[in-house]
């Protein structure tokens, strides 16, 4: 059986999707009400599952009730897009982010499946497990990752 969250989810993206514009307006309190939930309920689904390394973004309007804007970003190799990627990985990130990150590439079709394997396979912990003061030791764990994904591809029968 799906989580209160898991519904709240669904039920947003399918409005999102049903929308004929880009973005859809929401009421906290209404949506909390219709579903039988408090606002805070509400609030965790938008923060969790609606952020912008998941191709959302989120505006609040003050005043008048309120309501929650929810735009899905659209995906298109430009110069901003680059930019919000790169201000969204900032200094630091987690492999969950940037894992999260990559999927929604995936999702958006930027990149391929295989692209998206790869990926993952150099950012992954195991890969950066090691003294950051000895970059050769990081540059050749990385390629030995990159390689051993490459092989194992459809394209080489090395499925394992």
């Amino acid at each position: 059986m799906a989580r209160l969250s898991d519904i709240i989810e669904d039920f947003i993206k399918e409005m999102l999707n049903n929308s004929e514009e880009t973005k859809l307006q929401i009421g906290r309190n209404e949506l909390a009400n219709y579903f039988s939930c408090a606002p805070s309920q509400i609030n965790y689904v938008l923060t969790t599952r609606f952020t912008m390394d998941k191709g959302y973004y989120i505006e609040s309007k003050r005043g008048g009730g309120g309501c929650i804007i929810i735009r899905k970003v659209e995906f298109d190799c430009n110069e901003n897009l680059l930019k919000s990627i790169i201000e969204k990985i900032g200094d630091t990130i987690t492999y969950n982010t940037a894992a999260q990150l990559i999927e929604t590439l995936l999702e958006e079709q930027v990149i391929t499946e295989r692209e998206n394997i790869i990926l993952k396979t150099i950012i992954n912990d195991r890969t950066l497990n090691i003294a950051l003061n000895n970059k050769n030791k990081l540059r050749a764990d990385i390629l030995k990752s990159i390689i051993v994904v490459i092989f194992r591809s459809p394209k080489f029968g090395m499925n394992r």
